[in-house]
């Protein structure tokens, strides 16, 4: 029989980003960076950058009672913090866990920070915690996301209708993507040649 899943605060990291366990520490910090209301648009929590410390605390709260894991980034090249991500929705009896939660600032966008984040969590998930599956869940009208999970190489599966009421009142529908172990090696690959061509043109 498996060993039960046991998902734990851990420290990842490579040359590029460095994933911390978020704490009290890393509120301020990164309020000063999510101070854009671009960043949160899909949002659930703090849309628009309305309320920082509402998302803060939730993802503290989730980290005590819930058994996520929130991580704070850490740019090791630029010597700055940049964003978070999380593992949620752990499912210890069936070895799955969610990736949400993920913003970067906008200095981010498009370098090599996302895949780095991706590659550290996927490697561990699959790798360490000999996971089942890892799911994702993206607004449907948020096209950047989706466009990631494409790139990434998820299994999109379908499409929840009417999921989540969002704070402005908008009913969101929210797409479903997946990465199972079979399909991880080839997935780890594309990270890995993306991650090493931009190596090379910098």
């Amino acid at each position: 029989m498996a060993t039960r899943l046991v998902v734990e605060p851990v420290h990842l990291e490579n040359e590029l980003i460095r994933l911390v366990p978020l704490c009290e520490d890393h509120r301020a910090p990164l309020k000063a960076v999510g101070n854009d209301p671009n960043l949160w648009r899909f949002a659930v929590i703090n849309q628009y950058a309305t309320d920082f410390d509402a998302w803060f605390d939730d993802r503290l709260q989730a980290m005590a009672t819930k058994g996520d894991v929130t991580f704070a980034l850490h740019d090791r090249q630029a010597d700055r913090w940049v964003g978070s991500s999380s593992y949620l929705m752990v499912s210890p009896a069936h070895r799955r866990l969610e990736i949400g939660w993920t913003w970067y600032d906008q200095h981010s966008w498009g370098t090599q920070i996302n895949p780095a984040c991706k590659h550290l969590l996927l490697t561990h998930g699959f790798d360490v915690l000999r996971l089942n599956r890892v799911e994702f869940k993206v607004d449907s009208t948020n096209a950047r996301s989706l466009a990631a999970m494409e790139k990434l190489g998820a299994v999109r599966e379908g499409t929840f209708r009417n999921h989540v009421i969002m704070p402005d009142g908008r009913l969101r529908h929210s797409v479903y993507f997946s990465i199972l172990p079979a399909e991880w090696p080839n997935i780890r690959r594309g990270l890995a040649a993306r991650l090493q061509g931009q190596a090379e043109r910098s």
